[in-house]
């Protein structure tokens, strides 16, 4: 787990090599799947990921980490401004470094990192959510923008769209796109960690959608599994599944070199959903993940999607 606490004082820096490097090994060590993708990209598109994944990180952490129980409001407000210091290019440690570097490469906004931050207050002050509508916008502020920050970096292809007639936002980002795809993503960690988060005192499941299925929350602390909490389950993985289709329609608008690990990312998370159905929606008791040789079979699909999007 990276923690606030390991990171060096200001004098100590790195050099920007070393600063990205260190990123690259969080990112590899905290998220294997995400990190195969970013092997895919661009040199300094893959750098620029690892900076901003490692920022996420941290900030998640806060929350979600092992020095969680010493956060509060005030944590966030000095997180906050802490992000303030790196968009005014006065980075704070080493991962600082790599994060303004980023900053002079690629034009990234500040409201998307401050929307992250806001979703971690919402961790901080609940444990439920009553409606989808609810859990929606969680999911936008701790994921959707994370898919608006990675879409800045990896850029939008123009070429084809060279002709004068063309309108000026035809060259837009697909920025929706960008955000159904976190969302997609974070809706199945949800899933794959509903065992987890309950055993930590939290249902990120609708409580609406609990109702519906009349699965109780009693029922879902003693893990039961049967045909209500089936029922259930296959209505979420429908549901994360539609925005991963909202998701693909946005790839074939990115730059050329940024579809295959976009689409070889897509297809690796969503592949998550299918081993959930394998193990008979027990995400209880079995972690759902998809093995090395998977993970590798998903490559050349993605290639051939990113070659025809």
């Amino acid at each position: 787990m990276l923690q606030l606490s390991d990171s060096p004082p200001a004098n100590a820096f790195a050099t920007i090599d070393e600063a990205y490097e260190l990123c690259r090994r969080i990112t590899a060590e905290c998220s294997k799947t995400f990190y195969l993708g970013t092997l895919l990209m661009a040199p300094e598109k893959r750098r620029a990921i690892w900076a901003i994944y490692v920022w996420c990180r941290r900030t998640d952490e806060l929350v979600d980490g092992p020095q969680s129980q010493n956060t509060n409001e005030s944590t966030l407000d000095r997180w906050e401004a802490h992000l303030e210091s790196i968009f005014a290019g006065n980075p704070i440690d080493d991962v600082d470094l790599a994060m303004v570097d980023t900053l002079e490469r690629f034009p990234l906004d500040m409201q998307p990192f401050r929307d992250m931050i806001a979703g971690q207050r919402m961790d901080l002050h609940r444990s439920r959510y009553e409606t989808f509508s609810e859990l929606e916008l969680y999911c936008y502020r701790v994921a959707g923008t994370v898919g608006l920050m990675s879409t800045t970096v990896m850029g939008v292809d123009s070429s084809q769209y060279t002709a004068p007639w063309h309108c000026p936002q035809l060259q837009q980002a697909p920025i929706e796109e960008a955000i159904a795809l976190g969302i997609a993503n974070q809706l199945t960690n949800i899933l794959r960690d509903v065992g987890e988060d309950v055993r930590r005192g939290r249902i990120y499941l609708p409580l609406e959608d609990l109702e519906r299925f009349n699965y109780t929350e009693t029922d879902l602390i003693q893990g039961v599994i049967d045909s209500r909490w089936r029922d259930l389950m296959q209505f979420q993985i429908q549901r994360a599944r539609t925005f991963y289709r909202v998701a693909e329609k946005g790839i074939g608008r990115l730059s050329e070199d940024a579809r295959w690990p976009v689409w070889s990312a897509l297809i690796l998370y969503r592949k998550i959903l299918e081993v959930i159905e394998e193990n008979q929606y027990d995400v209880f008791n079995r972690r759902a993940f998809v093995s090395s040789l998977g993970k590798l079979r998903c490559l050349p699909e993605a290639l051939l999607r990113a070659r025809v999007s």
